[in-house]
């Protein structure tokens, strides 16, 4: 898939499910259940042991039909690891240059948590597609309509603190998705994919 189109399916659907497990089975128990609840952008965080075969067994399997990226990509080095591994797009709690600069050279969207304007501003200016705002329970939803004033062009992703209950806000504030970790993945199989159809269309709601 081109860059662009990864973006636009991120964007489409509006979510990305943060995926933290004790092992790549759980992982992939989790990644499962939250694509039967409509979400195609999984994040295998690489706290998961043997994070780069889950990535790697997600994208054999289902190739373009899910989007499966790589989270807590802390340098250039596990970010090239993910794309080797088939990662579509890699995700950081913090900005790094070296993994902007080697997820461009390869044309993967590169998503890097920040939490001040200048942190935005140059993350944006090397080449950052979407601006994790991490932690977003620090924040809230307001401080996204905060942001947008100064910065109209900036594509923001909160992760962490989004719920069912305020994720309506998060979206109508602006922001171009959401991510979500432990208020989504919790739980036996249903019970994620049944949250995930509860996001899927309060999303929905919020943009119509």
């Amino acid at each position: 898939m081109k860059k662009y189109e990864i973006l636009s399916r991120i964007e489409s659907t509006g979510i990305v499910a943060v995926v933290r497990a004790k092992n790549s089975e759980d992982a992939r128990r989790i990644a499962l259940a939250c694509m039967d609840g409509g979400i195609d952008a999984i994040e295998i965080t690489f706290t998961v042991p043997g994070a780069n075969r889950v990535i790697e067994s997600l994208s054999q399997e289902f190739g373009d039909k899910l989007l499966v990226g790589a989270g807590t990509v802390l340098d250039s080095e596990t970010a090239r690891l993910a794309i080797l591994s088939g990662a579509k797009y890699v995700v950081s709690p913090g900005f790094d240059i070296e993994t902007a600069k080697l997820c461009n050279r390869y044309q993967i969207p590169y998503m890097a948590g920040c939490m001040t304007i200048t942190e935005m501003i140059r993350a944006m200016e090397a080449g950052t597609d979407i601006i994790k705002l991490f932690p977003g329970s620090a924040f809230g939803p307001s401080f996204v309509s905060a942001v947008k004033a100064p910065l109209p062009q900036v594509l923001l992703m909160p992760t962490g603190g989004v719920d069912l209950n305020n994720v309506a806000q998060w979206i109508k504030n602006g922001c171009v998705a959401v991510g979500v970790g432990g208020n989504l993945t919790k739980g036996t199989s249903d019970e994620i994919t049944a949250t995930a159809k509860q996001f899927v269309q309060k999303i929905k709601e919020a943009r119509s």
